[in-house]
């Protein structure tokens, strides 16, 4: 009784601590979706209807700022746009914690 009593302490303990490296083997073959973020603005919806071919509009990010690369829409690291053969690729600069990220999911 004094087992059972300790494995269920250890597995509260690990839930509370939060996710551990072997939980998120589970997750490995999961697709996400991977989003690379310019930038952002905000707009009226006047201004949004009057955007056309060659129009710009500027971003709230500084140019050689690292950009945010988001799965499935949560930041999981930074980096920046390279050049692979004839395609873009984003380089990561700086990756979050997996456990931190896998808790935002």
């Amino acid at each position: 009784m004094a087992e059972l009593d300790q494995e269920k302490n250890i597995e509260t303990e690990s839930d509370q601590s939060g996710v551990s490296i072997d939980n998120l083997k589970v997750l490995e073959n999961i697709e996400v979706k991977l989003t690379v973020e310019v930038g952002s603005s905000q707009l009226k919806i006047r201004d949004l209807l009057r955007l056309n071919e060659g129009s710009v509009v500027e971003l709230e990010r500084l140019a050689g700022d690292p950009l945010d690369i988001l799965a499935n829409g949560v930041q999981i690291a930074k980096g920046e746009v390279v050049m692979v053969g004839e395609r873009f690729g984003i380089r990561f600069t700086e990756v979050a914690n997996p456990e931190d990220t896998v808790k935002k999911l």
